[in-house]
């Protein structure tokens, strides 16, 4: 009996552990639909959509009495994490390598003066360099067409030698 066991187990082909799908392939391939949102959240949120007023006055009602956690929860949503912030400083315009240097010396003044922090100055500088290989690649173009140009003519010059 025992031997008959084995032979059918050996025909049998063995599946990996925790590999029940072929690479590429699983249970669902169209897989979860976009847009689709968890079950748990669903219901949570519909449980508190009817009490939603309740509990920001309850929140505020706490926060009035000095609760750190409602104060910090009321700030967290009034006021969102700050990102970038606007920097005010003279700049003088950039149209050449030498303006770029002025522009960067002017960063740097602002930033020793304390009217930017150095990380606002590092951004800032960046503009500044992207500005500046914008500048070297339009004279580099122009540079290319006024070749083609003289190209083209010399080309013309030596045709209208020839008999």
């Amino acid at each position: 009996m025992e031997s008959q066991q084995n032979s059918d187990t050996s025909l049998q082909p063995l599946k990996a552990r925790g590999r029940p799908f072929e690479p590429g392939q699983s249970g669902n391939p169209s897989g979860r639909p976009k847009g689709a949102r968890n079950r748990a959240t669903l219901a949570v949120e519909a449980l508190l959509d009817d009490e939603a007023e309740a509990l920001t006055r309850k929140v505020i009602e706490l926060a009035l009495a000095g609760n750190i956690a409602a104060i910090r929860l009321c700030f967290e949503r009034l006021l969102p994490p700050r990102r970038d912030r606007g920097v005010v400083f003279d700049l003088p315009k950039i149209e050449s390598a030498a303006d770029a240097l002025a522009a960067s010396g002017a960063v740097l003044e602002s930033c020793a003066a304390g009217n930017l922090s150095p990380s606002e100055a590092a951004d800032v500088m960046e503009l500044i360099k992207t500005q500046l290989r914008a500048i070297e690649l339009r004279q580099i173009e122009s540079g290319m067409a006024a070749h083609e140009r003289s190209q083209a003519a010399l080309e013309r010059s030596q045709k209208e030698k020839q008999p």
